[in-house]
């Protein structure tokens, strides 16, 4: 059961929830906007049209005291079963706008990210045709300084919209401000802000951004370092990587019922990275030297296949599993619940850990569950 005290609480506010305009309210599971299709049900699920709405409702929500989850297009979360004592807020507003001439786009956080892509490719833009097909809303992108394919949202992301929860104030920020790195930004964990919006700017000269990552440059042709291909043509090849590992979301196919990539790919001490390569006897073990370091990036799907686990690991009848196209999705094969995917999670993790020394970190955010 939900907590009374909680319940009590939104039922005290429940008159000035309901005065806000564009703001639709359901009992709806998280199970049912997430992209692993887990999760409870929270005490209310509010839906957002608007940019106001969402402003209106979080400040609400905060000077009550009452915890909520922001929620985008659900693809980077892992959600605890059950009854979850929290408002669930989904951003629904997505308008997005884009000027070919300068090459700057805008788009609202609730605004499906490959749809971003698809209009930017489509005005001939170039900057973020890697970042094709990956699930979720543009709000969500810088939170986790979205990558893929040698690219990053920090290359061209120029300033966010953001709600700040400890002033109620809505102001453009620069991207700067955010500290982006590999796969964090200081929104990441810490709740301070609510992205409402975010604001790219792409190159507008119809071609990509220059090629950088093996796999992509071999199927595109590209024989020189940083090439740079017809921006239609990157999104193509990049499309039918994705589909060939399971990474473009189809609600038919259990192997992209996941958050994407699990884990994040480690950074160790380059001793690490040697040691990993004798008790793997592979010369050519993927090992990405970090600059002005002592230390190596290293491929998470890479070590996960090594220390025993195979694609589609535990196969049989299990109800979560590896993807059987990659190694690196933790998946729902249609009847798991939470728990079953954080025990494979685990399984996961201490098995590369004690092959290896290496210790994974996953990339989702957990909401009332612990790894």
């Amino acid at each position: 059961m939900h907590d009374l005290l909680l319940t009590q609480k939104i039922a005290e506010i429940r008159p000035e929830i309901d005065k806000i305009a564009e703001l639709t309210l359901s009992d709806t599971p998280l199970a049912d906007l997430t992209t692993l299709h887990l999760g409870g049900r929270p005490v209310l699920t509010a839906h957002c049209q608007s940019q106001a709405a969402a402003t209106q409702l979080v400040t609400l929500l905060d000077a009550h005291s009452i915890p909520l989850l922001i929620v985008g297009g659900g693809s980077n979360l892992v959600v605890a079963d059950g009854d979850l004592d929290l408002v669930a807020v989904v951003l629904e507003f997505d308008d997005i706008s884009v000027n070919p001439s300068t090459g700057v786009i805008r788009a609202e956080a609730g605004a499906i990210w490959d749809d971003v892509v698809s209009v930017a490719v489509d005005a001939g833009l170039g900057g973020i045709e890697c970042l094709s097909g990956i699930p979720g809303s543009a709000g969500a992108v810088p939170v986790q300084n979205v990558g893929a394919y040698g690219a990053e949202i920090s290359q061209v992301l120029t300033q966010v919209c953001l709600l700040d929860r400890a002033t109620g104030t809505v102001e453009w920020c620069p991207a700067s401000s955010l500290e982006l790195s590999y796969r964090y930004s200081n929104l990441k964990f810490t709740g301070r802000a609510v992205v409402l919006g975010i604001e790219l700017q792409l190159n507008p000269d119809g071609l990509s951004a220059p090629l950088r990552f093996g796999e992509l440059a071999r199927v595109l042709g590209a024989t020189e370092a940083g090439e740079r291909k017809p921006v239609a043509q990157v999104r193509e090849a990049v499309l039918n990587l994705r589909r060939g590992k399971g990474m473009v979301v189809d609600p038919a196919d259990h192997d992209t019922w996941s958050a994407g990539s699990f884990f994040t790919n480690p950074t160790v001490d380059n001793r690490v990275a040697d040691y990993v390569r004798r008790v793997t006897g592979e010369t050519d073990m993927p090992c990405y030297p970090v600059a002005g370091t002592e230390e190596s990036k290293l491929s998470a799907a890479w070590l996960i296949e090594r220390a025993g686990f195979p694609k589609g690991f535990p196969g049989g009848d299990a109800r979560a599993s590896l993807s059987t196209k990659h190694t690196l999705a933790l998946t729902n094969r249609g009847s798991a619940s939470t728990e079953d995917l954080v025990a494979l999670a685990r399984t996961i993790r201490d098995g590369v850990d004690e092959k290896f020394g290496v210790q994974l970190v996953p990339e989702p955010v957990w909401v009332c569950v612990e790894l």
